[in-house]
């Protein structure tokens, strides 16, 4: 198989989706991999190291896609990157396509097989290609909500953990998966007072278990979540509906609510976001405000520790990676029923549920797909 990992192009985007090492172990295997010239150095991998692991490093992103079959990357292709596509191509990356029509219908029109990080599973549930960027995006999120907390960055002037004599801040985690436990564990870390809202009894269950009494929850409902803004300094977004749209759970009416200056770090942003004024930013322009609060929304968080968010995403992805190029995508996909969650696009055809009702695009059988796709 020919393997190829080309330079992320989105805003700020320094991940990449083959380290060396991984480099490594498909040349092992017997596998031509290409590398784009550049594509780890913002991650502090160099050229020379994908060379001596056995890549091939080629100029740019047209002549990667056309030496390559399977492309691992880490974001969604973007509009310049979709020209290149071609009906043998299978793309392996982020896409979260229910939160955009245009990507997904253009994805459609290329007649490349597209399987998604973020829907994979697991033998034993979850979803382990999302969970390691869920899990940096967490931990990054009280961090960040503290830096636009401060008055020069917009925010209230409000200090996490407070002072002796002045109370914490109030923190409220939308969310008690992955990405609501790591923000939970960085926001008390960091002397919080932090309250986690959730509608799945067990998880709440799992947090107190793991945090004791340090951090309160509370069951989600509508009246919680209006409530429970009012006090908040800062909202982390961090519920997520596998493979679907985010839920709104703050509404404009309750934005209106809440103090001036308060920051919401909309972490599901990618899945469009859990508060009804949320749009996608970027780490050049990553805040905007409505109402006097301050909206962080910024589809590729975890695009700001490069080298940490590659190296951990790598570790999770590899084996599957391994297992496209072994076997072909469709003898993969056939043999591990995890990795075929993740075919969303195949020949022209919606294979995924959520993302066809999203957009209200017909959904193909997915042996029906299969046979008019033929093998690779």
């Amino acid at each position: 198989m020919r393997v190829g990992a080309p330079k992320e192009t989105k805003d700020n985007e320094y991940r990449v989706g083959l380290t060396p090492s991984s480099v490594a172990e498909l040349a092992h295997a017997g596998h031509e991999v290409f590398i784009e010239r550049g594509a780890g150095e913002g991650a502090d991998l160099s050229d020379a190291d994908y060379a001596a692991a056995g890549a091939k490093l080629v100029d740019g992103p047209e002549t990667l896609f056309a030496a390559a079959q399977l492309i691992v990357k880490v974001k969604e292709p973007q509009r310049r990157e979709i020209a290149y596509l071609r009906p043998d191509h299978v793309l392996f990356t982020y896409f979260h396509l229910a939160a955009d029509a245009e990507l997904t219908r253009e994805l459609m029109a290329s007649g490349a097989h597209c399987i998604a990080y973020e829907t994979v599973t697991a033998p034993g549930g979850g979803l382990p290609l999302l969970a390691p960027m869920s899990e940096i995006a967490g931990r990054l999120a009280p961090q960040i909500g503290a830096h636009f907390l401060e008055k020069q960055a917009g925010g209230r002037g409000v200090l996490l953990a407070g002072a002796p004599g002045v109370p914490p801040a109030d923190v409220l985690v939308l969310g008690a998966g992955s990405v609501g436990a790591q923000a939970t564990a960085i926001a008390l870390g960091m002397g919080a007072s932090v309250l986690v809202a959730d509608r799945n009894p067990d998880a709440l269950r799992r947090l107190e278990t793991r945090f004791g009494f340090a951090a309160r929850t509370i069951y989600s409902t509508r009246a919680a979540i209006a409530e429970s803004v009012k006090r908040a300094d800062l909202v982390i977004c961090a519920a997520l509906a596998p493979g679907a749209r985010a839920p709104i759970l703050i509404t404009r009416d309750m934005l209106s609510t809440m103090k001036r200056g308060a920051v919401i770090v909309d972490v599901a942003i990618d899945q469009g976001g859990c508060c009804e004024t949320s749009r996608p930013t970027s780490h050049s322009d990553p805040i905007y405000v409505v109402d006097g609060v301050v909206h962080y929304c910024v589809t590729n968080m975890p695009g700001v520790t490069p080298r940490t968010a590659t190296f951990a995403l790598n570790n999770a992805t590899l084996p599957f990676v391994l297992a496209l190029a072994n076997k072909g995508w469709r003898r993969a996909i056939e043999d591990d029923p995890h990795l075929r969650a993740g075919l969303e696009i195949s020949a022209g055809r919606i294979l995924s549920p959520p993302v066809a009702a999203a957009h209200g695009l017909p959904l193909s059988p997915q042996l029906m797909a299969l046979d008019s796709a033929g093998a690779a």
